[in-house]
């Protein structure tokens, strides 16, 4: 879907506050709220918004470690990627999961309450697993940015 320079305005302004209420986003674009909210309905049903979140910091959860998680399968075969993904997709203590090239076939995003617990989900997560070949961690120290903010161009596909 093409998107003209109103469209991209009101994906970079939803993107910075969702909770924006379309009257104060149709005067900061020159729209009726009426207006805003067809483009917003727009926009979600073309599938360029995906969804509306909140961005919660893990350690005001009781979840201060994070860990990004390099994995490689024992065969790169699509039955074998496509049980993993699903796997990804059905376990919490994996906030974002990416089929990936180069060395490792997925990069992991894993948030855990201790390291005894990331230890523990390691033994049920990989070393459960026969199609895991191996897994490298990188303990974050620092979450300096998150978030999930795109830049949006007037002549985006």
């Amino acid at each position: 879907m093409p998107l003209d320079r109103i469209d991209a305005h009101l994906l970079e302004l939803l993107q910075k506050n969702n909770r924006l209420p379309s009257e104060d986003l149709g005067k900061l674009i020159g729209l009726s709220s009426t207006a805003v909210q067809r483009r917003i309905k727009k926009l979600r049903s073309d599938g360029v918004i995906e969804a509306d979140v909140s961005i919660v910091k893990p350690k005001a959860v009781g979840r201060p470690i994070s860990m990004f998680v390099l994995v490689t399968l024992e065969r790169e075969r699509a039955d074998i990627v496509d049980r993993f993904k699903q796997s990804i997709r059905q376990t919490p203590e994996v906030m974002n999961g990416y089929y990936v090239t180069g060395d490792a076939d997925f990069l992991l995003v894993v948030t855990a309450r201790s390291m005894e617990d990331y230890e523990a989900f390691t033994r049920k997560f990989f070393y459960e697993n026969a199609d895991i070949k191996g897994f490298k961690t990188m303990v974050i120290m620092d979450r300096v940015k998150a978030g999930f903010f795109v830049p949006v161009d007037v002549d985006a596909p």
